[in-house]
C-alpha cells in the first residue's frame, strides 16, 4: 500500500526544518511504512527545499555500515540529496542553532570527475569517474523528535542529513586504496574514535556504484563535480556548544570545523 499523503508529510517535514520543532516519527501513526514510503516523501520534500533557491550538489549515502544497519534493521544503505546551503569549508564555525539535534560523523567524501549513471555501474567504473577524495564531516540531524526513527522515517528526511564540511584539496585516488584509509576524530583534542575506509559498505568505491545503479533506476545520473558522502566511519558523536571536531585521515588530510552559536 502506497505511503497516505506524502506532500502532507513532507511539508511537515520542511516546517520541522524551518522552524526547527522536531515533528513525531511517521511510523508511530503508519508502522507498516517502508523504505518505498520513504524515498515517496522524500520525493515530495526536495522541491519544496529547492523553490527556496537551493539545488542540489551531490548526495549522501548513509546505513553503509553493518552497525547501522542492524541499528535500524535493514540490508541495504539509504541515500538523499546534499543540498548546496548545508556545505561548510574546513575551519569554519558551524551554527549550533541551526540543527535540532545534530550528530558528527566522519567520512571520505568523494569529488566526481565524469558522469556516471547506473544501472549498471561497476565498482571499477566508478572508481574511474571519481577525479579524487577529501577529508569530510558529516552534521546528521533529524527533525524526527528524539531521534525515535525508523527506515521510512529517516528516508523521508533526506537519510537524516543535516549539513557537511570538507577539507579544500582533492586527493587523486591512484595507488590509494580507499578501503585502507585510517581515521581518527578527536574533540577539543581528545581522542573520540577511530575507523577506516572498509566500514563503509566494505570499500567507500562501492558505495558510489552502488548510488549510482539506485539513482540510475530513476533516470538521475551522478554529475561532474558532485560530492559523493559515503557513509560514517564510526558512531555519530553529539554536538554541543563551543566544540572543536577535527578528523584526521590517512592521505587525505584533516578537515576541522568548531560549533557557535547563532547562524
Amino acid at each position: 500500500m502506497a505511503v497516505t499523503d506524502a506532500p502532507a508529510k513532507a511539508r511537515a517535514l520542511y516546517e520541522a526544518r524551518r522552524t526547527r520543532i522536531p515533528i513525531p516519527p511517521f511510523t508511530d501513526a503508519e508502522p507498516d511504512l517502508d523504505m518505498a514510503d520513504g524515498y515517496a516523501i522524500q520525493a515530495e520534500l526536495v522541491p519544496l527545499l529547492l523553490a527556496d533557491g537551493d539545488r542540489i550538489i551531490g548526495h549522501k549515502v548513509g546505513l553503509t555500515s553493518k552497525a547501522m544497519q542492524q541499528l535500524i534493521g535493514v540490508d541495504s544503505p539509504d541515500y538523499g540529496p546534499v543540498l548546496a546551503s548545508t556545505v561548510y569549508r574546513d575551519g569554519d564555525t558551524v551554527p549550533l542553532d541551526r540543527f535540532i539535534q545534530p550528530k558528527i560523523e566522519a567520512e571520505i567524501v568523494f569529488v566526481l570527475g565524469e558522469r556516471l549513471a547506473g544501472p549498471g555501474v561497476t565498482v571499477t567504473q566508478a572508481r574511474a569517474a571519481i577525479a579524487g577524495a577529501v577529508a569530510g564531516m558529516e552534521i546528521v540531524d533529524s527533525r524526527i523528535a528524539d531521534w525515535r526513527i525508523k527506515l521510512a522515517d529517516t528516508v523521508a528526511d533526506l537519510a537524516s542529513n543535516g549539513a557537511m564540511a570538507t577539507s579544500s584539496q582533492i586527493v587523486a585516488l591512484d595507488g590509494t586504496d580507499p578501503r585502507l584509509i585510517g581515521m581518527t576524530l578527536t574533540r577539543n583534542g581528545e581522542l573520540i574514535d577511530t575507523g577506516a575506509g572498509a566500514a563503509a559498505l566494505g570499500d567507500p568505491v562501492a558505495v558510489v556504484a552502488w548510488l549510482a545503479n539506485v539513482l540510475g533506476e530513476h533516470g538521475v545520473a551522478l554529475e561532474p563535480g558532485h560530492l559523493i558522502m559515503t557513509g560514517a566511519l564510526h558512531a555519530a558523536v553529539p554536538m554541543t556548544f563551543g566544540d572543536v571536531f577535527r578528523a584526521e585521515f590517512d592521505r587525505l588530510g584533516p578537515v576541522t570545523i568548531r560549533v557557535g552559536g547563532s547562524a
